[in-house]
C-alpha cells in the first residue's frame, strides 16, 4: 500500500481500504457520502493529487464524508468495474448510489467545490 512519492500518505490521510469483491459491504444504504479514491503505485498523477490533498488536508476533512480507496493495478476488476481509462478517479456515492465520477485531478477547489456541492445537496436529490 505504498508508493513512492507519498510513502506515507494513507497514514497521514486515513481512508478505509476496499476491494472490488468487498465494495458492497463498503457502500450500505444509510445515506452517507462517500469517496472512493482509485489510484495506482507509481502514477505520477495520483502523486500529483496525494501531494495537493496533503496539503490542504483540512479541507478534505468533512466530517458527514467517509474516504475509502483502492489500488486498481492490484485490484484490476475494480477498474473493469467502473470502465475506468485513467486514474486517479474520485467515485462519489450517497450510500450505495453513485451519484458521479471526478475524472483524474482537477485541483483542490474544482475538487473541493464538487463535494460541497454534493454535501449541500438533499440526499432524496442526489
Amino acid at each position: 500500500m505504498t508508493e513512492t512519492a507519498h510513502p506515507r500518505f494513507f497514514w497521514q490521510f486515513p481512508m478505509r481500504p476496499v476491494r472490488e469483491a468487498r465494495l458492497a459491504e463498503a457502500l450500505p444504504d444509510d445515506g452517507r457520502l462517500r469517496i472512493l479514491f482509485l489510484w495506482g503505485k507509481d502514477c505520477p498523477n495520483c502523486d500529483i493529487a496525494k501531494g495537493q490533498m496533503l496539503l490542504a488536508q483540512d479541507r478534505f476533512g468533512w466530517p458527514d464524508v467517509d474516504w475509502l480507496h483502492d489500488n486498481v493495478y492490484e485490484d484490476p476488476r475494480m477498474a473493469t468495474r467502473f470502465g475506468l481509462h485513467g486514474i486517479p478517479a474520485f467515485l462519489v456515492f450517497r450510500g450505495s448510489k453513485k451519484l458521479g465520477r471526478i475524472g483524474q485531478w482537477p485541483g483542490t477547489e474544482a475538487f473541493v467545490a464538487a463535494i460541497e456541492k454534493l454535501r449541500q445537496a438533499e440526499p432524496s436529490a442526489a
